[in-house]
């Protein structure tokens, strides 16, 4: 029994552990605030992943754009398999632990 949780994406057809709480399909963890997709850089830790956005900057001054880019440590739910270099989506969510306050909710191709 998967829960709704107010995105577009896609459920996973892996099986979850049971009474995970971390868990946006399964658990009661919500889903609130921003959304983001990125790419793993690391998935060493267990259960978190590194992902890193790249997003443009537009200097007015200059009439030019630059580059940024972002480091956000992320949960990831048992339901889902991550390797490095996935693109993932992201959604924020209560603080889990001191630096992950995001969860993945799906893994694009």
């Amino acid at each position: 029994m998967t829960r709704n949780i107010g995105l577009p994406v896609k459920a996973s057809k892996k099986k979850p552990v049971e009474n995970e709480n971390n868990n946006p399909f399964n658990g009661s963890l919500s889903i609130r605030g921003k959304i983001f997709e990125g790419i793993v850089i690391n998935a060493k830790a267990k259960g978190t992943v590194v992902i890193e956005r790249e997003s443009l900057i537009d200097f007015t001054k200059f009439k030019r754009f630059g580059r940024s880019k972002n480091k956000i440590h992320a949960h990831v739910p048992s339901n889902l398999d991550i390797q490095e270099g996935d693109y993932v989506v992201a959604a924020e969510c209560r603080p889990i632990s001191k630096s992950v306050s995001f969860v993945v909710v799906e893994v694009k191709a």
